[in-house]
């Protein structure tokens, strides 16, 4: 299943990142031009010099710059790694609507963007006379064929997990976090512990009583291609900072 690509891509190459939202980025005709990232991740790998990027042009006088950072060359320059993280929630809610994945089908989405406790979540789902609360990552790290969220601390990230995991003890709504690879060179996802500790605690320590989920996508110019499930490992037998 496809979701279309909006708008036409230009090539560009990879300049240099002046802060977390804003990258500098070479056109074909030699101009560079100051564009917005959407990911605001380390991106390690990812943003180096020289890399083969994917842009899209705005034609808004509202906006402070003209170009979106859409789509980045993967290091094996095999495929792509998507950019636009903010573009996640339509996956899911594409993935969803399509049972596409297995274990989220018994489950339709009835509100998104729903407001329970100390936060706004990402979806409202229900599934018969039980209701849950859907929280959803983007997942652009990876090591190997292990893809690793989050790819830089996430204080934010730490907060909804301990939030979700205290309302999946209530009697009220269910909890479900669902990781989405925006890149396919993975075959599952696991907590990144070396790169924050208190976010993997607080994912292990909630997997017993929310639902976590992994979903594969291969992102391309022609747009975002939703792939399958994907499993999500707490172990750590066989991760690569083992080998």
């Amino acid at each position: 299943m496809l979701q279309p690509m909006k708008g036409q891509l230009e090539r560009a190459i990879f300049v240099e990142r002046p802060n977390r939202f804003i990258i500098m980025a070479e056109r074909p005709n030699g101009e560079h031009v100051r564009v917005h990232l959407p990911d605001p991740g380390r991106l390690q790998g990812i943003l180096e010099p020289g890399r083969e990027l994917y842009l899209r042009f705005h034609d808004n006088p509202n906006r402070k710059t003209n170009w979106s950072a859409v789509l980045a060359e993967r290091e094996d320059s095999r495929g792509f790694i998507a950019l636009e993280t903010t573009n996640a929630n339509a996956l899911a809610r594409l993935a969803i609507d399509n049972n596409k994945i297995p274990s989220l089908e018994p489950w339709s989405i009835i509100r998104q963007e729903f407001t329970y406790g100390d936060s706004r979540w990402d979806f409202l789902l229900e599934n018969g006379e039980e209701q849950a609360l859907l929280e959803v990552k983007s997942v652009t790290y990876v090591i190997g064929e292990t893809g690793y969220f989050p790819d830089a601390v996430t204080k934010r990230g730490t907060k909804h997990v301990h939030e979700l995991h205290r309302i999946a003890n209530s009697a009220q709504y269910k909890s479900i976090i669902l990781l989405i690879a925006q890149r396919d060179d993975l075959s599952c996802i696991r907590p990144a512990e070396h790169i924050d500790p208190q976010f993997a605690k607080a994912l292990t320590d909630a997997k017993e009583d929310v639902t976590i989920v992994g979903l594969k996508t291969r992102p391309s110019i022609e747009g975002y291609e939703i792939l399958h499930e994907l499993p999500v490992i707490f172990s750590t037998e066989g991760s690569e900072e083992d080998k």
